[in-house]
């Protein structure tokens, strides 16, 4: 059975949201410590995206959460979409992280919101998960592979036919390019990523060779980030590429 991203019933109530089905695990695993990136910069670096922090949406009165978790690097990046409607001011989107932050943290009691990163139909990218957008964060966004990975959720729903706007696929692109280009990764590439979690397509301990840019659905059993955004997938892995000064 096909699901939906990670927006479930709560998020439903507060946005009138229709969100389809589960999503990984929010809880926070032990593993190593924090590393920072290497003073000398890698071979094909990508300039850094103008990235809206967190406080813009978070606001005043979030409950306290435990420190933030971290891999040694990032690999790779899943796409999703957040199952939410598509006609809304891109002004409202604080309001709508918001919403999305509450849903997670109340409905599936996870302690912050799964996403690494949310971009807006504008294309303006927002801090999700506390943690550092130039750290290692570890999410809650990709059952199983959570781990050297980082989520990028769309805000809207883009099933078959859907219009991406094309603001949000080059804000994708240029985050994807900026992100793996700190570990030097082609978005072009594949990756190997274990699993760490049953629940995903791949069996606990399983190694599974994925895209560097990955659809949510190639690591977990869902629809998402919907078959239009799926269908951009090769080009925003291109063009991330071209920013990252590869031929």
């Amino acid at each position: 059975m096909l699901l939906g991203c990670l927006p479930g019933a709560a998020v439903a109530l507060v946005l009138a949201f229709y969100a389809v089905g589960a999503a990984p695990t929010g809880a926070r695993s032990a593993h190593p410590a924090p590393t920072r990136h290497p003073a000398t910069a890698p071979a094909h670096a990508a300039a850094r995206p103008v990235i809206v922090p967190r406080a813009r949406w978070a606001g005043e009165g979030l409950p306290a959460q435990p420190p933030p978790r971290y891999d040694d690097r990032v690999v790779a990046v899943f796409v999703h979409h957040t199952d939410s409607p598509n006609g809304y001011d891109c002004a409202d989107a604080p309001r709508i992280i918001r919403a999305l932050y509450q849903g997670q943290t109340s409905a599936r009691q996870w302690d912050d919101i799964g996403y690494n990163f949310l971009v807006d139909r504008c294309g303006t990218i927002y801090e999700g998960r506390a943690g550092g957008v130039d750290r290692p964060v570890t999410g809650a966004h990709t059952q199983g592979f959570n781990h050297r990975t980082a989520g990028i959720a769309a805000i809207g729903t883009f099933t078959a036919g859907t219009p991406v706007p094309p603001e949000m696929t080059e804000a994708i692109a240029a985050l994807a390019a900026w992100k793996l280009g700190l570990s030097d990764v082609d978005p072009r590439s594949r990756v190997a990523l274990v699993s760490s979690n049953g629940g995903s397509r791949y069996a606990a301990g399983a190694t599974a060779v994925l895209p560097a840019v990955a659809g949510h659905d190639a690591g977990y059993q869902t629809s998402c980030p919907g078959a239009a955004l799926s269908a951009r997938l090769e080009a925003i892995r291109a063009r991330a590429a071209r920013l990252q000064g590869r031929t």
